[in-house]
């Protein structure tokens, strides 16, 4: 029987403790590499998977199946990233903008020495939609429907998106110089 998160978090919500750490450790890395892909900083990538632990915590949803509530773990964490990079780029000095610059520059030679840090190299050029598409639908494995709870758009839009974010993506690797072979 596959692992199922909501049935762990209906037995945490009864008061088994365990469930939550049970929880914990199945989602947090991808909730962590998920955050990541919009934060590109590690240890606020980590206080988001706190804070969407912390707030199914406190708001105890009730949901009607697994589908759900995976989707729910990734839209509070991408509310919670967006909101992090409101408040960072409220409170930053315009000085601090060559810093953050420097810092992508030093990540994008380190991340070419393989090909997956060079394909996630890639997806950082591409806009925010169409990263988090590509990244919900083929690296977190959501289907469609998943997807369009999580990025809150219809059918259609998501499928739209996801065929041009290919098509970016495409570009982007020819430019690099990756082939489908490479891939």
């Amino acid at each position: 029987m596959p692992y199922t998160g909501l049935y762990d978090y209906q037995r945490y919500l009864q008061g088994d403790k365990s469930a939550l750490d049970a929880l914990v450790r199945t989602y947090s890395d991808a909730l962590i590499r998920y955050a990541y892909c919009y934060l590109r900083d590690s240890a606020a990538a980590e206080d988001i998977m706190e804070e969407t632990f912390a707030t199914l915590i406190v708001r105890r949803k009730r949901f009607s199946d697994e589908s759900h509530f995976h989707a729910y773990l990734y839209k509070v964490a991408r509310n919670k990233s967006i909101d992090y990079i409101r408040r960072r780029i409220k409170t930053l000095p315009l000085g601090d903008f060559d810093e953050i610059l420097a810092e992508t520059n030093l990540e994008d030679s380190v991340m070419k020495q393989d090909r997956n840090r060079m394909i996630y190299r890639c997806l950082e050029e591409l806009t925010p939609q169409y990263r988090d598409v590509l990244y919900l639908n083929y690296i977190e494995g959501f289907s469609l429907e998943e997807v369009c709870r999580i990025m809150k758009k219809n059918k259609k839009q998501v499928y739209n998106l996801l065929s041009r974010a290919k098509v970016a993506l495409k570009e982007i690797l020819i430019k690099e110089g990756i082939t489908h072979e490479d891939i």
